[in-house]
């Protein structure tokens, strides 16, 4: 049998982060007028922390293999995107929308691909995933077509991406990854 400590760890993290990205998303909206810099300080520490439970999710091997499976590289991605934004903290709105843009971009077209997987292996409400990255696509298409908005506009539609990014995250964790725990190894092990 194998622990199920890391899955449920990287559940949790995921949970965590997903609501922390809404309520980021719902401040962004409701506030659009947060300073560039304190808002380059706020999302490169979430990427970063959210790159490294990714990076624990894709090592966990979860039960249906679908929630964590570009985790990997995506985890590193963000890792990197949050160091740079950090770094470059004084001048980087157009490039946080542009990243994030194409970060909510790419995450949305992988997890159509997932709920597309999740559909195959009968999960009922895989449906909600697919929609919920479709509408995060195109999210992510505008903020890299329109980066030079004026700030209000270009915070409130940052708070629309970060927004739908925590909720497919949180669907898709919620409706796609299972924590069973007498799941089976993998393989066989000897003695």
């Amino acid at each position: 049998m194998r622990s199920v400590k890391a899955i449920r760890a990287a559940k949790t993290g995921y949970i965590i982060i997903s609501l922390l990205f809404c309520a980021l998303g719902i401040l962004l909206i409701a506030v659009p007028g947060i300073t560039a810099p304190a808002l380059a300080g706020i999302f490169g520490a979430l990427l970063i922390l959210f790159g490294i439970v990714k990076m624990i999710g894709y090592f966990s091997k979860d039960l249906f293999r679908l929630a964590f499976q570009y985790d990997l590289a995506s985890g590193l991605l963000l890792m990197v995107l949050g160091m740079i934004m950090i770094w470059k903290a004084d001048n980087v709105m157009t490039f946080i929308s542009v990243a994030l843009g194409i970060y909510v971009l790419a995450d949305g077209l992988l997890k159509i691909q997932i709920a597309l997987d999740a559909r195959v292996f009968g999960i009922r409400r895989w449906w909600m995933i697919l929609a919920m990255a479709v509408a995060a696509g195109l999210i992510g298409c505008m903020l890299i077509v329109y980066p030079a908005k004026s700030a209000g506009v270009l915070a409130v539609l940052l708070g629309c991406s970060v927004l739908a990014e925590g909720i497919l995250n949180l669907l898709t964790v919620l409706l796609a990854v299972r924590i069973i725990r007498h799941q089976r190894p993998d393989r066989m092990e000897l003695l």
